[in-house]
């Protein structure tokens, strides 16, 4: 029985997107645990809790999922990061195109039309949203930066670390996630702006395995 980890805390613009998502893996993952993580955090961690979800799990080989609240995978892709992630060594992103559907899109699916049929935006080169893996592998390169707090950054930050020191990119699979429509957090301010410096941190250490682990690891 595969866990499915998602960081949340309710808020009246997210409950409509949350209700769908964690629908979809109950519908499509029969049998699945979804667990979703608060670290308590103000403002909210993502990266924190992602990491908290997964020290949570007992087997460090086991396989699981980290889904954000508003993202919906497509089956077929998922299954098979599922399949490959507990030998691989790697995290698995179960996409190749990440959807944001806007306002418009995410009511017509809460309405009831397909979600492969609804107007979306593709964000290029997104690398979070949903994630595959194993707590040994998410370990082994960090997991995330707690540093990251509030909106921003920590998932591309992931993306550098991953593939600097575990010697290759996240692995994908063809396929696409879609985004669901909420208010947005802000994107300003003292706490973005910190953020922004430590990710430029993360983009000077990316030639350097040496510097990206003293980055990561604090060695």
């Amino acid at each position: 029985m595969v866990k499915v980890i998602i960081p949340w805390r309710p808020q009246p613009s997210r409950l409509a997107a949350f209700d769908a998502t964690s629908a979809w893996y109950r519908q499509n993952l029969p049998g699945a645990e979804i667990l979703t993580v608060d670290s308590g955090d103000v403002p909210f961690n993502l990266a924190r809790c992602r990491n908290v979800g997964m020290a949570s799990i007992p087997g460090v080989d086991e396989v699981v999922i980290i889904g954000d609240a508003d993202t919906i995978p497509s089956l077929e892709p998922l299954l098979e990061a599922v399949a490959s992630a507990s030998t691989s060594g790697l995290v698995h992103l179960p996409y190749t195109r990440y959807q944001w559907l806007g306002r418009e899109g995410t009511t017509a699916y809460f309405d009831g039309a397909d979600i492969t049929s609804v107007d979306a935006t593709l964000v290029v080169g997104a690398c979070s949203g949903v994630y595959v893996t194993t707590p040994r592998t998410w370990a082994s390169h960090g997991g995330q930066d707690e540093r990251f707090r509030g909106w921003g950054f920590e998932d591309s930050a992931w993306f550098a670390a991953h593939t600097t020191l575990l010697g290759s990119q996240p692995q994908r699979h063809d396929g696409n996630v879609y985004a669901l429509h909420h208010e947005t957090q802000l994107r300003e301010g003292e706490q973005y702006d910190a953020n922004a410096a430590l990710r430029e941190r993360y983009r000077d250490a990316e030639p350097s395995a040496e510097a990206m682990r003293a980055l990561v690891f604090g060695a």
